[in-house]
């Protein structure tokens, strides 16, 4: 079939559009990081003598970070529609996040649909595979505190362990307020045959747009996290320290991530942009973590439930392009989640002219020394 000159008119554009993003967001990449890194340097004598004021600075830099990459996606028309909780209700409250994973590009959409959620962004945080530690974004996550958790049977207790000394020793001493989790363990298109046949195993329901979850990370998360007086038992260490303010973890979000036509969007389309503007719909749903049940099986079967009922909501989604309606009610309500061009602009302007300082600073150490 012959290719007309407005198709490779198109193609061309196409290409050069995704050579040119690309090539800023290497840029952005090697002038960002590197910032983040020297400017937590040279604080480091702050964190001797105020590590609250340390982490709070530490925090904003960190969201800027996370909202470079999302204006990556923003400027490519890849924008956010939320559906159901308000989550900036709890967003000064301490919560746990569980989000259905599909793509490299779910962390993508949590970190711009997160952005306008008060002070979630510099505070939260993350539980990733082990892999991203050797991402380009590794360095700025070992810094801020998330966790890095190797998959497979061979490693799921000790991670498990690791994991509950890790909260332990960063989660409040950091003055960290939600943390964000995968439970299926993997994205959707690997895991979904396994995950089908454990449930046909075991007479659990057959599900298509997620797979079950597992159990591990959620219930460490809650058993180190939850203060006290929610669940009735002391907390594993010192999680939620004598004399604390802090409440311990008060709510679960039960978060869903949702994209057209059941095709999710991946890092290498948000970066380079070639994929034609779309539409990526998230719903929230919170629970009390009081109402969220400490024995193992009751946790299994309530993280069971969800998942279920992120199924119900995906196949409602993918029939008819909208969320259903909460319980009790006849229309669903969505809103437009929005960032600053101005803003975004602002802290990509920040970024570069704070490579060019560190660029100009070393060169001129240079000339004194040598």
């Amino acid at each position: 079939m012959a290719v007309t000159l407005e198709q490779a008119q198109r193609v061309g554009y196409t290409f050069l559009k995704a050579l040119l993003r690309f090539a800023f967001m290497v840029a952005n990449n090697l002038v960002a990081i590197p910032s983040y890194v020297l400017y937590l340097i040279v604080l480091q004598p702050l964190r001797i003598l105020d590590s609250k004021s340390f982490w709070y600075i530490e925090g904003v830099l960190f969201k800027w970070l996370l909202a470079m990459v999302a204006s990556w996606g923003w400027w490519a028309g890849y924008t956010v529609v939320e559906w159901g909780d308000d989550v900036k209700a709890v967003s000064e409250d301490e919560a746990m996040v569980l989000v259905n994973h599909q793509a490299t590009g779910d962390v993508c959409t949590l970190m711009m649909c997160l952005q306008d959620k008060g002070t979630v962004v510099r505070q939260m945080l993350w539980l990733m595979d082990h892999i991203f530690k050797y991402t380009n974004f590794g360095i700025v996550s070992l810094i801020h505190g998330d966790f890095f958790i190797r998959q497979g049977r061979t490693h799921r207790d000790q991670q498990l362990v690791l994991l509950k000394d890790h909260l332990e020793k960063y989660y409040r001493s950091r003055n960290r307020k939600w943390i964000v989790l995968f439970p299926e363990g993997g994205f959707l298109r690997k895991r979904r045959e396994t995950s089908q046949a454990f449930a046909k195993k075991n007479n659990l329901p057959f599900l298509k747009h997620v797979t079950l979850p597992r159990l591990g990370a959620t219930q460490v998360i809650l058993k180190t996290l939850v203060a006290p007086q929610e669940n009735g038992t002391p907390p594993a260490g010192d999680a939620v320290r004598k004399g604390s303010k802090s409440k311990g973890l008060q709510w679960v979000i039960d978060t869903t991530i949702a994209y057209p036509k059941a095709e999710p969007i991946d890092i290498q389309t948000w970066i380079l942009g070639y994929r034609q503007p779309t539409v990526t719909h998230v719903h929230y749903r919170i629970f009390p973590v009081k109402d969220v049940p400490a024995e193992p099986e009751a946790l299994t079967k309530w993280l069971y439930q969800r998942f279920i009922e992120k199924e119900d909501l995906l196949t409602h989604f993918y029939e008819t392009g909208a969320f259903p309606p909460p319980q009790g009610q006849t229309k669903a309500i969505s809103r437009e989640m929005t960032l600053s061009n101005l803003w975004l602009v602002a802290i990509q302007s920040f970024a570069f002219l704070s490579g060019g300082m560190w660029y100009c600073l070393f060169q001129y150490l240079y000339h004194c020394l040598f």
